[in-house]
């Protein structure tokens, strides 16, 4: 397997409501989060890789022209963290810092959601002061309590 590129989206899903979507991670079974997902490849855009890891992980489709395609938004927020160590082993020698670059997406209340169970192993709509809370990311926490400025 390659070295995974330390660039990342996070893209908190949410509804109109504030309802944010929370999956529970399969390799670590207390830790909940947004979606996330590092680039596939250098030249694999910011917002390909939102649309991709979106799609691998929830089964929500935000491509261009599909219903949700507009849907996606940059929300131009960039985080830069210390990789945790029981995940270091999947870069390369001396890298220990990712840079997750933050994204939205709304969507209808009663948004189908499909798990890939490799990946995760439960969702849940909470609201957003809710999934904040649960968040085991301080980033994707802070991400989830910027929400409502972003939808004024």
């Amino acid at each position: 397997m390659a070295d995974k590129i330390p660039q990342s989206v996070l893209v908190v899903i949410h509804t109109p409501g504030l309802s944010v979507l929370m999956i529970r991670r399969a390799d670590a079974s207390v830790f909940w989060q947004s979606v996330t997902g590092s680039k596939d490849h250098e030249h694999e855009s910011l917002r390909a890789t939102a649309v991709r890891e979106v799609r691998e992980e929830t089964g929500i489709d935000c491509s261009e022209g599909s219903p949700l395609g507009t849907a996606l938004t940059d929300w131009g927020l960039e985080n830069v963290y210390a990789i945790y160590p029981r995940w270091r082993h999947r870069y390369a020698p001396g890298v220990s810092t990712n840079t997750e670059h933050v994204f939205g997406l709304c969507v209808p209340e009663g948004t189908p959601v499909t798990l890939n169970p490799r990946e995760h192993t439960e969702w849940r709509w909470l609201p957003w002061r809710e999934a904040a809370d649960i968040c085991f990311s301080p980033s994707n926490a802070e991400a989830i309590l910027w929400l409502p400025r972003f939808l004024r």
